[in-house]
């Protein structure tokens, strides 16, 4: 990170700035004591690929705000450094999605392991991912 950049929420994130027109403005739910997190998201046509299926870039997307927004409101400034997308089905136009995410591991050093998960609304996985996230002091 360049030394003048820091960390700050200006509310202008494309996957949960508030501030954002043209953002998702997801809302996460967060289970503190169990560490996990949630949201639900029905994509419209703007966001989709092939006809009426969602572009999986949006499920990636989605899946990398749930993972590091679970550890920074856990307290914990962080940063994806990599994630893993694996999709499993297409996820359809108009149909409501629920996400999760999951703490899987907290190592000694700087990263947290985070799993998350994206599931239509009959509940059939659509895609799954985990990432390390690095702690930033």
């Amino acid at each position: 990170m360049a030394n003048n950049l820091r960390l700050e929420d200006d509310h202008y994130c494309f996957g949960c700035g508030s501030l954002n027109v043209s953002g998702l403005k997801l809302i996460f739910k967060v289970n503190k004591e169990n560490k996990t997190l949630s949201s639900e998201f029905t994509p419209q046509k703007i966001y989709q690929g092939y006809k009426d299926m969602v572009h999986g870039g949006i499920i990636g997307l989605i899946l990398d705000e749930c993972m590091v927004n679970l550890v920074l409101k856990l307290g914990v400034p962080a940063v994806s450094a990599e994630y893993t997308v694996r999709l499993k089905r297409p996820a359809i136009v108009g149909k409501k999605l629920i996400f999760s995410a999951k703490i899987a591991e907290e190592t000694k050093s700087r990263l947290v392991i985070v799993e998350s998960e994206c599931r239509d609304e009959d509940g059939i996985v659509i895609a799954s991912a985990s990432s390390k996230c690095v702690k930033i002091s």
